[in-house]
């Protein structure tokens, strides 16, 4: 079914073909039984008379869509064209089957839609302003025979293309247009049908993207023979042009530049203009700022009143409404911390259909620059030491004062703060260092240079009034001189509570300082008795004298240098023994365990010490010395190491002509086998003035070094002391050890069942010990004899020999426990006895005995 006048494409495609793939069709035309040619897409000749102006003129036509379909295609159809067209091809098969034409019929029907706009006006022009509301009407009927629908679509255009706004689909069903599915939901977009059929479009809150052309499209549709819609005609109209302003609004502040004094008051006005006529409602917000260049979301909220003239809570900060555009915040008690930068936002409100409201434009003011002036205290800083030292480790005592107090209040509090500079000679400049300051809740709060002496008490910081804070070093070192001053800070509370330095105030400097002089201690060392012998007591005094020293005290040390024979000692001197500045007596390197009570060590006097040593040795040869360490009061009760003095040397020298012992090592086989029991002999030797053999005793001491070239430590193997007592160390193989003594001067090591690890370098150390005609035994010098090498050797036959019987026995044992084993199960276990079966005695014998 087709209108009249309008453009007619009936379409017609082969399936299922052989032959080329371009396929060509013949159409043609029956208003009642006889086919008349139309137009053919392989022979021009095929049109009939009738119809070649038309086919002529492009009035008929064929497009072919691809090569097995093409269309027929008529312009402005008439009742006339009313009728059955066919479409044939030619068949290009091999066989023919299938269908090779196909009928459809044509029905031409009069053109009865209308579309109008109200009231059969032309277009007209609409100016809204942003926000506000319209509607558009337009018309639409039809008169059409044949059972159509009308869908009805509204667009505009605001550039060069129309775009669909919302529609009314012929199936009954509204549809949005692309980007305004949001507002058809909110029913800011509806399509309503009236009277008359009508349909009215309405918009509400009006923006400047609804500005342009409106028109009404409406198409008519009718259902196929297969069911399917069909659009057969369509016609617009164009409703109107509408035009929408954008709604002008100025913020403004009425001052731009404000100083206030704290604890007054602030008031700020914001004015609004607008273009806006009609029912509307203003929001005002007021927000504050640290910078100008901060936006709202970094912005702090101050108050806000919205379109209901509803104001949130505040307790100190107010916004009225004045007149119907201005607004005015005043804030309270202001204090410093409302210094910043203070702007106005406001919006534009307007009322919808269904009672809510709308925002149609939003401004924001300039920011205006508040200074809050602080109310600083006026008030003098005076610092003076009330204590100043003399010496070393003397209290420090310095008083800050406040002093000439004015224009206070009672929210006013004072802290403190104590800076110490160094004072360099020349015009040099070092930069403060931060002992201790004060917060507004007075906590201490320590710098670096303070903070152990503060924590460990030798710095007390105290508040001895309302105006007075001291500083107190309670032993003051060189390290303390130097430059003082004091910063007195004036904290103002604000309205939350919370403390605010207003002011500071720095008082002129103190200098710490006393002349000082190097320590001077000198020692001196006596010896009381300048003639004694081996045996006697040996006595010296030290005496010590000191200068610039505030009430020392002295330790003592003893020391002695004995003579490069002596190994008790890697580097000559020996510590005998100390006394401290508390008068404690303590054994330093002193090892002979005989004579623990042999030196004493006393003090006579403040500053004269007195050592003793008892029945004194021939070993005990060589330079004695006092080291005297001078000690100050230190800080906390404790001392101070102040200067060292060294006496000067008191030689104690034996003049003897005694024995002088050698000390040898020999074996008469230095060579042995395992197992073998090795000998060596340290054999002793006197020369010079002859010895009784009971005057004279011995402390004999075996040593091993386990390396040819007698690079590793020594091993003590066993000791014989001058008593007769035996002492080994401990041994790790199963070799052991024999030491005894087999004449005066003759000592022998045996090494039983030797090893291969008893091999190396051996020899022994020999501490004479003589008998004085006092009765007195005097220690002689550690003589060392020169090693001698055992070698340990492996003996093969004697290590063999009883590995190879054991094993000729173990063989011959289990080749006869065998034989036997053989013997008996053959003669026992394996025997079989065999039955043999009674057969009858015939001339023939059986098939099985064959």
């Amino acid at each position: 079914i087709r209108v009249v006048g309008t453009e007619v494409a009936i379409p017609c495609s082969v399936s299922d073909y052989d032959g080329p793939s371009e396929q060509n069709f013949d159409w043609e035309f029956s208003r009642e039984t006889d086919f008349v040619r139309i137009v053919s897409t392989w022979d021009s000749t095929f049109t009939s008379e009738e119809y070649q102006k038309r086919v002529g003129r492009g009035d008929i036509k064929l497009r072919r869509s691809s090569n097995d379909a093409v269309e027929l295609v008529i312009r402005n159809i008439q009742p006339a064209d009313q009728g059955r067209y066919k479409c044939s091809t030619p068949s290009t098969d091999a066989t023919v089957q299938g269908n090779y034409d196909a009928e459809v019929q044509v029905k031409v029907i009069s053109d009865g839609l209308s579309v109008s706009g109200s009231k059969a006006r032309s277009s007209t022009s609409l100016r809204l302003s942003e926000g506000d509301s319209f509607k558009l009407r337009c018309s639409a009927t039809t008169t059409s025979p044949e059972h159509t629908h009308l869908h009805v679509t509204w667009q505009v255009k605001s550039g060069s293309s129309w775009r669909d706004i919302l529609s009314l689909t012929h199936e009954g069903k509204f549809q949005p247009g692309p980007g305004y599915e949001e507002r058809y939901r909110s029913g800011d977009i509806r399509l309503d049908t009236g009277a008359n059929d009508t349909y009215r479009l309405s918009v509400s809150q009006a923006s400047s993207a609804d500005g342009g052309a409106y028109r009404c499209l409406v198409s008519e549709w009718v259902r196929g023979a297969d069911g399917s819609w069909q659009k057969i005609q369509e016609k617009s109209v164009e409703i109107a042009t509408v035009s929408i302003q954008r709604t002008a609004l100025d913020v403004v502040i009425s001052t731009s530049n404000v100083s206030v004094t704290e604890r007054d008051s602030l008031d700020l006005t914001c004015n609004i203009t607008t273009d806006r006529s009609g029912i509307f409602q203003a929001e005002v917000m007021w927000y504050f700022s640290a910078s100008p260049d901060d936006t709202l979301s970094d912005a702090q909220l101050l108050l806000s009143m919205d379109h209901d003239s509803v104001v949130s809570d505040s307790t100190l900060i107010s916004l009225s409404h004045v007149d119907r555009n201005s607004y005015r915040l005043l804030v309270r008690d202001v204090d410093v911390e409302d210094s910043g930068y203070y702007f106005c936002e406001a919006a534009i409100w307007v009322p919808l259909h269904n009672g809510s409201w709308h925002k149609v434009v939003e401004r924001t003011s300039a920011p205006v620059s508040v200074v809050v002036t602080a109310l600083e205290p006026d008030y003098d800083v005076f610092l003076n030491a009330s204590k100043t030292p003399k010496f070393s480790d003397d209290p420090t005592e310095l008083n800050c004062r406040i002093t000439n107090v004015q224009d206070t209040e009672a929210n006013i509090r004072f802290t403190v703060s104590w800076y110490y500079r160094q004072r360099l000679p020349g015009d040099d400049v070092v930069a403060e260092q931060l002992l201790a300051s004060m917060d507004a809740d007075w906590a201490l709060l320590l710098g670096d240079r303070g903070r152990e002496r503060i924590q460990n008490g030798e710095i007390i910081l105290s508040k001895k009034s309302a105006d007075t804070f001291s500083l107190r070093i309670q032993w003051t070192s060189e390290s303390d001189r130097g430059d003082y001053f004091c910063v007195i800070s004036a904290w103002s509370r604000h309205r939350n509570n919370s403390w605010v330095k207003s002011k500071d105030v720095t008082s002129a400097s103190v200098n710490i300082f006393w002349a000082t002089q190097d320590y001077t201690l000198t020692v001196e060392a006596v010896k009381l008795k300048p003639f004694f012998v081996a045996g006697h007591t040996f006595e010296m005094t030290c005496k010590v004298s000191s200068k610039n020293i505030k009430t020392p005290r002295y330790s003592v040390l003893i020391t002695a240098e004995k003579p490069l024979t002596d190994q008790s000692s890697p580097n000559g001197t020996t510590r005998i023994i100390s006394l401290n500045q508390d008068s404690v007596v303590r054994l330093e390197d002193w090892t002979d365990q005989t004579r623990v009570d042999g030196v004493v060590l006393e003090k006579v006097q403040e500053n004269e010490f007195r050592y003793r040593m008892y029945q004194t040795q021939i070993s005990d040869a060589g330079l004695y010395r006092c080291v005297v360490t001078a000690w100050s009061p230190g800080g906390g009760g404790m001392w101070r190491e102040a200067v060292n003095g060294l006496s000067n040397p008191i030689q104690i020298d034996f003049q003897t002509s005694g024995p002088v012992f050698n000390v040898s090592v020999h074996s008469d086989s230095p060579t042995i086998y395992q197992g073998e029991v090795a000998d060596l002999l340290c054999i002793v030797t006197t020369e010079g003035m002859p010895l009784e053999p009971d005057d004279m005793s011995f402390d004999v001491s075996w040593f091993a070094v386990r390396s040819f070239a007698l690079d590793r430590e020594p091993i003590l193997l066993a000791s014989l002391d001058r008593r007769g007592i035996v002492m080994q160390s401990r041994r790790n193989g199963s070799s052991e050890l024999s030491l005894e003594r087999i004449s005066p001067l003759e000592f022998r090591l045996r090494v039983h069942g030797c090893e291969d690890h008893d091999f190396g370098n051996h020899y022994c150390v020999v501490t004479p010990w003589v008998r004085s005609a006092t009765g007195v035994w005097q220690r002689e010098p550690d003589i060392r004899a020169k090693p001698i090498f055992l070698s340990v050797k492996m003996d093969v036959l004697n290590a063999f020999k009883y590995p190879l019987l054991i094993g000729i026995g173990l063989a011959t044992a289990i080749g006869l426990l065998s034989c036997l084993i053989g013997y008996c199960s053959s003669r026992w276990c394996c025997k079989k006895e065999v039955q043999e079966t009674r057969r009858e005695r015939r001339r023939l014998m059986s098939m099985e005995m064959d």
